[in-house]
């Protein structure tokens, strides 16, 4: 009786893991091919920046482009504004 229970038990095991293997498989697939359609879809203008505020869009898609419009860079910090000047997302405020 005991075996029994113990082939049982590791038949339950393995159909269970089995059983995970292809749902995991499934989501993840999923989401590898979502994740590729995403990244073609034009992507959205940078917090704080305007679309009509004079920057030029001729950047690659993704590109940090800084917003340039002189009641913006009033309130701006020196560090937050070398940021911008070097390309870079800003990371302060």
């Amino acid at each position: 009786m005991t075996r029994l229970r113990i082939a049982i038990a590791a038949a339950a095991m393995s159909g269970a893991m089995l059983v995970g293997g292809v749902v995991g498989a499934t989501v993840f697939s999923v989401t590898s091919a979502s994740a590729a359609n995403t990244a073609a879809s034009p992507s959205p203008a940078a917090p704080g920046s305007s679309a009509s505020g004079g920057a030029s869009n001729s950047a690659s898609p993704g590109a940090f482009v800084p917003n340039e419009d002189a009641t913006h860079e009033a309130g701006e910090s020196a560090a937050r504004e070398a940021q911008e000047n070097a390309g870079q997302r800003p990371t302060v405020p």
